[in-house]
Parts: C-alpha cells; sequence; structure tokens
C-alpha cells in the first residue's frame, strides 16, 4: 500500500565526488563546492534524523535506560519522550510543557492523552507514528496491523482501519500545531473521500468539523448528499448543522430535478409514526412500541424498526424486539442492508447470535457486493483480530464476530443438521438435567466468552450453585407438580444452550463431548476410592489432559483462545 510522505523523507543521498586541493592539477569551481557542502548537509542532516530516530526506539524499549524526561500515557502505554525535542517541534508542546507540573519518582513528568486532548482521541499507535516525524522529520511507513484489515480481496485503499488511522494522523497534526503534516494529511483524506464507502467517511467529517478543515469539510458533504444514506443515519451520527447541509444540499439537487411533489397528509402522518416508533426504542420501552404499532397503520418492517434497533439500542433491547416476532429478520433497507448487515457493521456478537438464531440469512449481500463476513472483515484490524487473549480474558468482539459468521456460512454449506444431544444422556429428569448442567459448567470454565454466548440467547441464567456444583438446586418444600415443571423447564434452557453451543462453536464443542462421554466429571474427585482407583482415575485424568491440549492446539488457528493456559493451569492442580 502506497503512502504520502513528505518530500524530505524521499530524497535519495548520493557520495560527493573526488574533490582536490589544486596542487595535483584540479581546479575546483564555486559550483561544485557549492554542491559538495549541500550534499555535505544532506549526509548530516540525515545522520541527525537517523540519530534521533534511534532515541526515540531506545525510549519506547525502556523508560529507565534512556534520557527521556517525560511520560505520556496513551490508551494505558507509557510513552517516554524528551521534551526539549518537542517543545522545539510543536508549538503546542511548547506551551504544555511550561505549566507548572509536579514529578515523578524518577523524576519524569507524567502527562495522560485523553487530559491534554481537546476533544478526539489520538491512539497509541498514531502518536508513535506522530512522534517518529517530530523526532526524525520524515514520515515512515504505515504500521499495516493498524491502518488496513483483515478482509483478503481489500486492497485497503480506503477501508476504515485506513480512513481512522488517517483521521487520528489528522487530529495529531492540527492540535499539536504541526502544519507540514495538517497538509500531508488533508491530500489523503480527500483522496479517502471518493473512494471509501460513505459509511466509512463518517470519520474524515468529525475530524473536518472539529479542526475547521473547511476544504475537506466541504467535500464530505457534496459525497453524502449525493450517496443513499438514510435521513435516520444523518441525524443520529453527524454533528447537528453537517446534517442540516447535506439535507439542504439533497433538496436543492431533487428540486432541480423537479422531482419533489408536496407530501400528503398521510405521508406526513406516517413519517410522524415511525419517528415515534424509534424514539420508543431509544428509550428501550418495547412495551411503548407494541402499543405504538397497534394504534397506527405502520409496521415494524415500514419503519425499519429492526434496523434501527440494531443499530443503535442495547442488546438487550434487540433481543425484545426479536421476540415479538412482528419483523422479518431478512428483510432490506432502501440501501440494500439486511439487519445481519448492520448488526456486523456495530460488531456486537450478542446481537449476531441472537439474529442467527432466528434464521438471519448469512449469504445476503448488500446492493454492492458485500456479505455480512466481508463488513466485519473490512472493519477489523490485523491488531485485534490476531490479539492474543490473556488468561482469564475474554476473546477479542472482532474475532468472535468473524468466527461465529464464518461458522454459520459453514454450517449452512453442510448437509443434514448438527446432533442435538448426547446419545449417552439418561432418560430420567434428574439425570439429564445434571448432565446438563456439568456439560454448562464445564463449558463455562473453559470457554468462557463462548458458553456466555450460548447462555444469553438461550436465556439460560444462574440461580443458584450447591454444593455438588449444580447450576441449579430444588426446593424441597414445594409440590412435585411445581418441581417437575421447573426440571423441565431447567432442561429446555440448558438444552438449548448447548444446541446453540453446537451451532456456533462446534469446535468447543467437541472437545466438551470427549469430557462428558470419559465421565470426566467423577474424574475430578481424584481423592476418593480405594487406591488402585485412585491410579486409574489419575492415569486417566492425565490421558484425557493431554487430548484437551491437542485439541486446543487443533483449533487456535480458527478459534479464539480464550484459556488454554488457564485449563493447563486448573487440570494441573488435580494432577
Amino acid at each position: 500500500m502506497a503512502y504520502y510522505s513528505e518530500p524530505s523523507s524521499s530524497i535519495s543521498f548520493t557520495s560527493p565526488s573526488h574533490i582536490s586541493d589544486g596542487s595535483n592539477g584540479y581546479n575546483i569551481s564555486s559550483s561544485a563546492i557549492t554542491e559538495t557542502r549541500s550534499n555535505l548537509e544532506i549526509i548530516s542532516l540525515n545522520k541527525l534524523s537517523i540519530s534521533l530516530g534511534e532515541l526515540l526506539v531506545e525510549t519506547d524499549s525502556n523508560c529507565d535506560s534512556n534520557y527521556s524526561d517525560a511520560v505520556v500515557v496513551v490508551e494505558g502505554n507509557n510513552v517516554c519522550v524528551h521534551r526539549c525535542i518537542l517543545a522545539a517541534r510543536s508549538k503546542f508542546f511548547s506551551n504544555l510543557f511550561k505549566e507548572n507540573k509536579d514529578c515523578l519518582e524518577d523524576g519524569k513528568v507524567k502527562y495522560i492523552m485523553s487530559e491534554i486532548l481537546p476533544f478526539g482521541n489520538v491512539g497509541y499507535d498514531a502518536f508513535v507514528v506522530f512522534l517518529s516525524y517530530l523526532y526524525t522529520g520524515k514520515m515512515k511507513s504505515l504500521p499495516s496491523e493498524v491502518s488496513t484489515c483483515v478482509h483478503t480481496r481489500c486492497t485497503h485503499g480506503a477501508c476504515r482501519p485506513a480512513v481512522v488511522f488517517a483521521v487520528e494522523l489528522m487530529y495529531a497534526a492540527v492540535v499539536f500545531q504541526v502544519p507540514e503534516l495538517v497538509t500531508l494529511f488533508q491530500r489523503r483524506l480527500l483522496n479517502f473521500i471518493e473512494k471509501a464507502l460513505v459509511e466509512d467517511v463518517i470519520p474524515i467529517i468529525w475530524v473536518a468539523y472539529h479542526c475547521e478543515l473547511t476544504h475537506i469539510l466541504t467535500q464530505c458533504i457534496h459525497r453524502v448528499a449525493r450517496s443513499d444514506l438514510e435521513d435516520i443515519s444523518l441525524d443520529k451520527e453527524f454533528p447537528v448543522e453537517v446534517s442540516e447541509d447535506i439535507k439542504l444540499l439533497r433538496n436543492k439537487s431533487q428540486n432541480d430535478e423537479n422531482s419533489v411533489s408536496e407530501k400528503s397528509g398521510d405521508d406526513a402522518l406516517r413519517v410522524k409514526q415511525i419517528k415515534q416508533i424509534h424514539k420508543a426504542l431509544d428509550s428501550d420501552d418495547v412495551e411503548l412500541v407494541k402499543l405504538l404499532l397497534t394504534e397506527s397503520n405502520v409496521t415494524l418492517d415500514e419503519a425499519y424498526g429492526l434496523h434501527y434497533a440494531v443499530s443503535y439500542c442495547d442488546p438487550k433491547v434487540v433481543k425484545e424486539v426479536l421476540s415479538l416476532d412482528l419483523a422479518d429478520v431478512n428483510r432490506k433497507n432502501v440501501r440494500g442492508y439486511t439487519v445481519l448487515h448492520v448488526a456486523a457493521m456495530r460488531k456486537e456478537p450478542s446481537i449476531i447470535v441472537s439474529l442467527l438464531s432466528k434464521r438471519a440469512s448469512v449469504l445476503d449481500v448488500t446492493l454492492d457486493g458485500q456479505s455480512a463476513v466481508g463488513i466485519c472483515k473490512r472493519l477489523t484490524r490485523p491488531k485485534d483480530f490476531d490479539a492474543k487473549t490473556e488468561h482469564g480474558q475474554e476473546a477479542n468482539k472482532d474475532r468472535i464476530c468473524i468466527d461465529l459468521l464464518e461458522r454459520e456460512i459453514l454450517r449452512n454449506s453442510m448437509v443434514g443438521d448438527l446432533p442435538i444431544s448426547s446419545s449417552a444422556m439418561a432418560d430420567d429428569l434428574h439425570m439429564k438435567l445434571l448432565h446438563l448442567e456439568n456439560r454448562v459448567a464445564f463449558a463455562r470454565l473453559l470457554f468462557p466468552a463462548e458458553a456466555k454466548l450460548a447462555m444469553e440467547i438461550a436465556n439460560a441464567q444462574i440461580i443458584a450453585k450447591g454444593s455438588n456444583g449444580n447450576l441449579q438446586e430444588m426446593d424441597l418444600n414445594e409440590t412435585p407438580l411445581v418441581q417437575k415443571k421447573k426440571l423441565i423447564a431447567q432442561i429446555e434452557s440448558l438444552s438449548k444452550t448447548v444446541e446453540m453451543g453446537r451451532r456456533f462453536f462446534p469446535h468447543c464443542s467437541e472437545v466438551l463431548d470427549k469430557f462428558m462421554l470419559d465421565d470426566l466429571p467423577d474424574l475430578f474427585y481424584l481423592e476418593k476410592g480405594t487406591p488402585e482407583e485412585q491410579v486409574i482415575k489419575r492415569t486417566r485424568f492425565v490421558e484425557l489432559k493431554q487430548d484437551v491440549e491437542k485439541a486446543f492446539t487443533k483449533d487456535k488457528a480458527e478459534l479464539p483462545t480464550i484459556l488454554t493456559h488457564g485449563v493447563r493451569n486448573r487440570t494441573r492442580k488435580y494432577s
């Protein structure tokens, strides 16, 4: 991918020609002397640039072993800097460092990025690139792990990560007052405006609006006015003044084409009713939505209520709206986007799972040929997709969303359905419940992120946990009929959780099948039984542990690593 560079960074350096002092019969012209001095200056400046660049690398590697005198905390990362260099290169930092500020124990002054910025955000990676220019005077190539997406067919000329990273650098250049970088990234953003998808122009609009980049903002307004982006998006995602300018421009264009007619009273009433439905969704009041739908002639589909909820509402509200069964999950809006496409843009795993469980089609494409998984990949940076999950942490949402959509595509391409229940499950209700409780408990232990999603969509909740490890316990004072109803309800809830796990996380389910079929729960009580039985249990436990380790290693290439090391630690204490 080609990037803009400052003119100084593209100069090629050549060694000066051989020069004689005249005693050997050579005459040196004044032009040759001038050229020699110029070359020497270029070489000297280049060496100085390299030396300062190495100083910046040292500050990144170890703040305690360099000559830095300040620390800037960016997204939780300590970036050590030299105030003399930043003050000389940036008027913003020159004024900032004049303020009195207490030093830390190591003698360095500490600044928090979010506190020194008037608005907006400059991420860690963008700040490091910006510092590199301040130290060296050269604009280095942008890191691909944060300025490209993971879509294999994307040229990365104008995907969302490329746009967002350029926006962060433009914001840094404006706020930190480095004019030459403002000019550089203004050209880059102007290039993005026509090439990027219209929704990817939104970050450019915000930086142009706040930084008063009039030319860029004007170009963005004209681009959006020509697009099919809905007025709802203009109202929800744009500054008010910008939204009004776009609408005025659209109305003027329509008047010029003589395509505007006065709205009838029915049309005006319909628009009003749709807005009322959207306001009810904004208030998380699904009951009010039902009432409005009952009292009006507008349906949830006509109001694109599900599209709106998926875009702007809490996932719990989306789930409640889906439970009404009043909307077509595969209905396309005027831009050809289904609800699943909108969910992919939001990148919220619980919403995607909810839609897929309602038979949302993962194979539908937009008018410009984008699939849901393609949309998700175009929004995801390699840094986020490849991020390793630390012990006990949930997997990255971007990665989970892509995994969910890809698994659903694979599932649709398979012949036949996956098994819903284990063949080893007993017919007795109590045995079924015990089996399901153990299975879900192990799922929550080994695969916390995936189990959480499966339980959310299945409405499975943990009310109590008894001494035997069961998820739920029965009240012995209840009548047998009530107990049976509760048993059945628990079984249905947990069965649906297992079904969701098999559907969306088949490899995880295979590991759990291995646990359950080999009576692993009993193996955890290694201290019970005769000495001979304990030896057999320990031997079998080691074998199963090795099988699980192999399964985790096999799944690393395509599954988020949730608790690989955690399982090793948890199982070790029983060996």
